[in-house]
């Protein structure tokens, strides 16, 4: 059968070593990107869209994620040994140490402790897994569960009433919007988003008229999702990706396309002073972004009083008290019902405070950057791939908080995009100290 992306020769394995990878593999996509409790309706939705995520702390979920981590560990100790490792970045280790130091002066340290430990044990999961696998394999057949479950998404339409929202949340704009089997219209529309560019960039069979197939079908559930926020970066998604195939074939090429990204980032932030006022009128408009703004307004408030350590991770909601934006609200009857901030970036300094920040930014921004920069020079269209869905992540968590929220389907993406990068660089590198011997 024909590799998607001309992969290189892999020799044989080791059938049973090669069983217990894959299985615990296919095990960790299940429990993040279908979950235990799929079409279960929220248990409490506030009226700005947050979802309230109890099963945050489900016993049998931590038991699940508890075991099968477990097997990924062994499975990757039997194919790599203490090499394994290496599929965590130090920038990541930092971090995920951080998260949980954060216990030491958060209100409730036992929150913390026990989501930062989740948190731990998922981000190695599936970067361990990625390593395992290979990042060709992995890829593959996360493609085909998002498949699967797009089409799970679409038959439970008309057959399970909770795969829409329906009357009686808080939130009326959200009745009749489709979900699926996820818990909100704006996950079940990052995941739609998501299987849209795995599939664009992969060759599936007849010239990838499959691929485009599928893509179309995952557009269409998210029109019906009317989740604005994926709707508006997929596009932006995709031209980046495809810019990054063109562009990143020569260093001529790539030195052209990034003068080209300089002058339109300038011209940018031209029209951003020019029309300063009318944005700041917007962002103080609490009607405006559906609540958002007036949640961004608290959380830069928070900050400014608590810029370097922040209140926890964890912490933003369900911490067993009130959220720690309770008293920068005005009016703030609403805000212990909210889930998490609609921004990635000011949820994280809110959170683990401005060290924390710049730990998420290098593990999850500048050190994936760095790895692109290289040229593509096997044009299989791999890369291109993971830089549309790179820059669809990264856009994403200006309107929804993804970075650091554990089983959450936009960062084990992002962390499926980074575990792969890293194997990469890593074969580029043995292979140049191989050349050089």
């Amino acid at each position: 059968m024909a590799n998607d992306f001309a992969l290189a020769y892999l020799p044989p394995r080791d059938v049973s070593r090669t069983l217990l990878a894959s299985g615990v593999y296919i095990a960790l996509l299940l429990l993040i990107f279908v979950g235990l409790d799929a079409f279960s309706p929220p248990p409490l939705v506030s009226q700005y869209g947050g979802v309230q995520e109890a099963s945050k702390g489900d016993l049998l979920r931590q038991l699940c994620y508890l075991g099968v981590g477990a097997g990924v560990v062994l499975a990757a100790m039997q194919r790599h040994g203490l090499g394994a490792l290496r599929a965590i970045s130090p920038a990541m280790g930092l971090l995920l140490a951080w998260c949980l130091a954060s216990a030491l002066w958060a209100p409730e340290p036992n929150v913390v402790i026990r989501r930062a430990g989740l948190e731990i044990i998922i981000v190695i999961s599936l970067l361990l897994s990625v390593e395992t696998v290979g990042a060709q394999t992995a890829f593959r057949w996360w493609r085909w569960l998002m498949a699967l479950v797009l089409l799970v998404n679409f038959l439970s339409i008309p057959l399970i009433p909770a795969a829409r929202h329906f009357a009686g949340e808080v939130d009326p704009a959200l009745v009749g919007n489709w979900r699926g089997l996820y818990g909100h219209k704006n996950i079940a529309g990052a995941a739609c988003a998501i299987t849209a560019i795995l599939f664009l960039f992969t060759r599936t069979g007849w010239k990838n008229v499959i691929g485009i197939a599928i893509a179309a079908a995952a557009c269409v559930f998210l029109y019906f999702t009317h989740s604005k926020t994926s709707m508006g970066f997929l596009p932006v998604a995709l031209l980046a990706g495809l810019a990054y195939r063109i562009g990143w074939r020569d260093g001529l090429s790539r030195a052209i396309l990034c003068l080209a990204v300089a002058l339109l980032a300038g011209l940018v932030l031209t029209f951003v002073l020019l029309d300063a006022n009318t944005i700041a009128h917007a962002l103080e408009d609490p009607r405006e972004f559906t609540g958002r703004s007036a949640i961004w307004a608290a959380e830069l408030r928070y900050i400014a009083d608590h810029p370097l350590l922040g209140s926890g991770f964890g912490t933003f909601a369900d911490a067993g008290g009130q959220s720690p934006l309770h008293d920068y609200v005005a009016g703030n009857s609403w805000v212990d019902a909210v889930s998490h901030g609609h921004n990635g970036y000011l949820q994280i300094l809110v959170t683990i405070g401005g060290i924390g920040f710049a730990l998420t930014l290098l593990a999850a921004v500048f050190v994936p950057l760095a790895r692109f920069w290289s040229l593509d020079h096997a044009e299989d269209g791999f890369k291109p791939m993971l830089f549309a869905l790179f820059t669809f992540l990264v856009l994403h968590n200006f309107m929804e908080s993804d970075f650091l929220e554990g089983d959450g389907v936009s960062w084990a993406a992002l962390l499926m995009v980074i575990a792969a990068l890293g194997g990469r660089a890593s074969r580029s590198a043995t292979r140049s100290a191989s050349g050089r011997a």
